[in-house]
């Protein structure tokens, strides 16, 4: 009896040892592989940018004020933003004033001795305009003859343009006498400084960005401010050439990567052109700009400013009906795509060919059913052959 029950024991001790050291069966995700909506989008990082940028630039040189307005002030078009005043000469030193002083000191002599010849001009006129009255007057009586009347009404008609000419010498007198005192005082007569000339903004918006803010001297197109209108922004996103070939205009996009919610926006342009760039691993992309246009209601991106960092997932096709397999049961088996199909509660390596793809799903040309259930991100414990079991199917 005593040996019977150690027989016993030793079998149970046996049969347990057995169980375990058999292989379990692994528990796996599973998905079913069903006809679905693929939306297939490119995405791509860019930035947002106000589509008209003016910079408004000193037009002349000059002075300029110190400016009041900062970066956020609202502008109206046409309103001031800054003044230009004349620039103050260099100082005359001892020689130069002295000889400056004494060409002021000549000019205004001859601005009286032109007021002179003026008058000596006006008087001889008075006197040929009496004379060229006695001679008509006798010439109509017949008291001299008309040779003489014609030597007095010559007299008299160059006495005129005597006048004409002292006026203008006096005149032109006047003007050197202020051209020697400008020199003197450069802001003008009484030494009083002309101010100012304002300069304008262009367009009514925002002010971004102030370039010249503190009272200095500046010179003719010197950047003052930078103004834009916040409302009116464009995206711009930086894609591979490869991809940009397959957006169209018009295409939806969803903005996101911003801050904020999600954006509806569709693409307005392509640039025809590529650049070449160099990436963070210093390979040399071609890259293409493309240009968004936000649609959604302005208060969902109130927020969104010049600048801002974005990122664009572009719809560029969509597969209705499409047989689909999630892209967590994917992998690599050499150089063609794989999955692993539950057949008999056993995975079973099973290659496939793809179609188009999205975040989510890609589609299934070949090698898969309706219906077939794949597993979902198999571990190092599933191989070919590998008993399983499903917790999930989604």
């Amino acid at each position: 009896m005593r040996r019977a029950i150690l027989v016993i024991l030793a079998l149970a001790t046996l049969g347990l040892a057995m169980w375990a050291l058999m292989p379990r069966a692994v528990e796996v995700e599973v998905a079913t592989v069903a006809a679905r909506t693929i939306n297939v989008t490119i995405a791509g990082e860019g930035k947002s940018e106000i589509r008209e940028v003016f910079t408004v630039s000193a037009p002349i040189a000059g002075r300029m004020q110190r400016i009041s307005l900062h970066a956020g002030d609202a502008v109206m078009a046409e309103d001031t933003v800054a003044l230009l005043g004349p620039v103050a000469p260099a100082l005359l030193d001892a020689r130069s004033r002295a000889v400056a002083e004494a060409g002021l000191a000549a000019a205004a002599a001859a601005v009286e001795l032109a007021k002179a010849q003026l008058a000596q001009a006006e008087a001889a006129l008075a006197f040929r305009m009496t004379e060229a009255d006695r001679s008509i007057a006798l010439f109509d009586r017949g008291a001299i003859p008309r040779h003489q009347l014609d030597f007095v009404l010559l007299e008299r008609d160059t006495a005129a343009a005597m006048v004409d000419s002292a006026r203008a010498t006096a005149a032109m007198r006047e003007r050197e006498r202020d051209s020697a005192a400008a020199v003197l005082d450069p802001f003008g007569i009484g030494g009083e400084q002309t101010c100012c000339v304002p300069v304008t903004a262009p367009v009514s918006g925002r002010v971004l960005q102030v370039l010249t803010e503190d009272d200095q001297i500046v010179e003719p197109g010197t950047p003052i401010l930078v103004i834009g209108d916040p409302g009116d922004l464009v995206l711009r996103v930086d894609l591979l050439s490869r991809d940009a070939v397959r957006v169209r205009p018009g295409a939806a996009a969803r903005i996101t990567g911003w801050g904020g919610p999600d954006l509806a926006a569709e693409v307005e342009q392509v640039e025809p052109t590529a650049v070449t760039r160099t990436s963070a691993l210093g390979i040399d992309e071609q890259r293409v700009e493309v240009l968004l246009r936000l649609t959604g209601d302005r208060k969902d991106w109130q927020a969104l400013a010049h600048g801002y960092r974005v990122v664009a997932q572009i719809s560029v096709l969509t597969v209705q009906d499409a047989l689909a397999i999630p892209i967590g049961a994917l992998f690599r088996d050499g150089a063609d795509w794989a999955t692993f199909v539950v057949r008999g509660n056993r995975a079973e390596i099973q290659p496939i060919v793809l179609g188009e793809r999205d975040d989510i799903h890609a589609q299934v040309l070949g090698g898969l059913h309706p219906g077939d259930q794949v597993i979902l991100h198999p571990s190092d414990r599933v191989l070919n052959g590998t008993h399983v079991t499903a917790t999930d199917d989604l």
